[in-house]
């Protein structure tokens, strides 16, 4: 941190990429290179030039008077920095100078004249720039790979304000995150629903989970983002001019908390049946509250997403009872296995075929089997991850079992589910159902299977393009799903 306390007269760069001179004159040595924010103690002027201190890297040396704002670190200079930062705030491109300008405010001002205002636009900022620092992490290009050195300048100077920002990378995504203390601030302090809101929604983003969490420290966080995103509705439930958008953007944002929150819970050595059914139930209550009507382009696409999460944890709203099999039909039994957090599934055989167990460290929602007429397929929904939810297919070959998994996605997918969905009669068919998202963009396939090779046969974008799927459809998935809404 710059210690602005030892600074009464301040230089804050307005501009990238400016020298810092040995002598106030154009072709004298550079000392180094000043990035827009950068702050520095003003000790005098030379004609055109400002004779400067950087004490960040404590080296002296001369700007040109028209590369910088100049501010005296007191009372009477305060709202005259609030409002620069203010306006900053706004400005794609200018995030840094606006959080140097808004650290001096908070320097210079008096307790009484801070309010959660400034922390918001110190949050709105920080959220931007580490968007863009994301965004520019995937252009390779040589403009991208430019404007992203200029980015990782602009990230060091928000550093020296103590403006932190983290890395999370998901199968070779990138995605920068701000670590939040402003928003905090604005949820601790008094403040608006409206701005509340705002700082849940910042602090509760699922890309931002850091991806070093443990699977404790994951169900912790999960925990509080959903209080927070809870007391923020409860705050905007009691203000009538509570916007609309703000009240769908939480409860997407909480269903989606809630469904991971569900797997999270039915993955603890000792599961809570009652818990992870309440979080499931939560799950699809916010989601059914949410007001499509309303919803932004954006906020669609945020709903798509937080219904796959919904879809993927689904089972968990469901008592997990897993019937014995009928006399002369086939089944399955799920165990503990000899690892902590293993389970392992074995069939239960209708006669004399040899069995077969499969162990995991995923949830086995054992609710979902579904037992073919025929009694030589069964179907089961396993689910890896709070995101991620696959098929387990068993099929009886000759006189062995087998099991194939079916993944929801080919290719690496944000979230994403498949779920079985029927059987076709006197035919060696089924039906599936998956929902992904990847890059933004969702896809809802209902698809019939060949049962013998797993091959899709046929896959269409709305059940009732597709007659077999239509006519065949499991009443039980029908009534239960979330691809259908």
């Amino acid at each position: 941190m710059i210690m602005l306390e030892l600074v009464l007269s301040l230089a804050i760069v307005t501009q990238d990429q400016i020298p810092l001179r040995a002598e106030p004159r154009e072709k004298a040595a550079r000392h180094l290179t000043l990035t827009q924010g950068d702050m520095l103690e003003l000790r005098g002027r030379r004609g055109d030039y400002l004779q400067v201190y950087d004490h960040r890297r404590e080296r002296a040396g001369f700007i040109r008077a028209t590369q910088a704002g100049l501010y005296e670190l007191t009372p009477d200079e305060a709202p005259r920095l609030r409002a620069v930062a203010g306006f900053l705030a706004t400005q794609p491109g200018s995030e840094a100078m606006g959080i140097g300008h808004a650290a001096a405010f908070l320097k210079a001002a008096p307790a009484e004249a801070i309010d959660a205002g400034v922390f918001e636009d110190l949050g709105r900022m920080a959220d931007r720039l580490a968007w863009r620092a994301s965004y520019l992490a995937r252009d390779h290009s040589a403009n991208g790979e430019k404007a992203a050195r200029l980015v990782a300048e602009h990230l060091a100077v928000a550093e020296t304000y103590g403006v932190s920002t983290y890395r999370v990378e998901d199968q070779g995504r990138i995605t920068f995150c701000y670590e939040g203390e402003a928003w905090r601030r604005v949820l601790a302090w008094p403040a608006s629903a409206e701005r509340k809101a705002r700082a849940a929604l910042s602090l509760t983003r699922h890309d931002c989970v850091p991806d070093t969490f443990s699977p404790g420290k994951r169900l912790e966080n999960d925990r509080w983002r959903a209080e927070a995103l809870e007391e923020a509705l409860a705050a905007g439930a009691r203000e009538d001019a509570f916007p609309a958008h703000l009240k769908n953007r939480l409860k997407i944002r909480l269903a989606g908390v809630w469904a991971g929150l569900a797997q999270r819970l039915a993955r603890r050595p000792q599961p809570d049946a009652g818990a992870i059914l309440q979080a499931g139930l939560q799950a699809e209550t916010q989601l059914a509250g949410v007001d499509r009507a309303p919803l932004a382009d954006g906020d669609i696409e945020a709903w798509h997403e937080a219904a796959i999460r919904v879809g993927a944890s689904r089972w968990a709203a469901r008592p997990q009872t897993l019937a014995q099999p009928a006399k002369g039909r086939p089944g399955l039994r799920v165990e503990a296995g000899e690892q902590p957090g293993q389970t392992c599934v074995s069939v239960v055989p209708a006669k004399d075929e040899a069995a077969l167990t499969q162990c995991t460290w995923g949830q086995v929602w054992s609710a979902s089997l579904a037992v073919a007429p025929d009694g030589r397929h069964m179907a089961l929904a396993v689910q890896p991850l709070a995101h991620w939810r696959e098929l387990w297919m068993f099929r009886l070959e000759a006189d062995a079992w087998r099991l194939d998994v079916i993944p929801p996605a080919v290719e690496p997918a944000e979230v994403a589910y498949v779920e079985f969905a029927g059987w076709v009669p006197g035919k060696s068919q089924f039906l599936a159902a998956r929902e992904t998202v990847n890059n933004g963009r969702h896809q809802t396939r209902f698809e019939l299977v060949d049962g013998k090779t797993l091959k899709v046969e046929k896959s269409v974008d709305k059940p009732g393009n597709l007659s077999t799927f239509y006519r065949w459809q499991d009443p039980l998935w029908k009534g239960g799903t979330l691809a259908v809404r």
